[in-house]
């Protein structure tokens, strides 16, 4: 797989929500099509990340295990358009 990371994030340091917390905040600053590494000790990381990764739109390129830790590797996607609850709809 070919990519080039633009964004590292080390949040091996930091408990959930952290982790997650610092991705958001990150990805909001990146472009479509960047691609940030997010370096995280957290357990719960491993099931937070790609399910917020996809309710997002964005894409996990991939998880790679390392000595204690898990890098994340996603690629910022479009932002979703977010549709309006019409009254009648409530």
């Amino acid at each position: 797989m070919s990519y080039e990371i633009t964004h590292t994030i080390d949040a091996r340091e930091s408990y959930c929500p952290g982790p997650l917390m610092e991705l958001v905040k990150t990805i909001k600053q990146m472009e479509t099509g960047d691609v940030v590494s997010l370096l995280s000790s957290d357990e719960g990381s491993v099931v937070d990340i790609p399910a917020w990764a996809e309710k997002a739109n964005h894409k996990m390129l991939e998880i790679k295990e390392d000595d204690g830790f898990r890098r994340f590797i996603i690629e910022k996607g479009e932002k979703k358009e977010r549709r309006r609850r019409r009254r009648s709809e409530e």
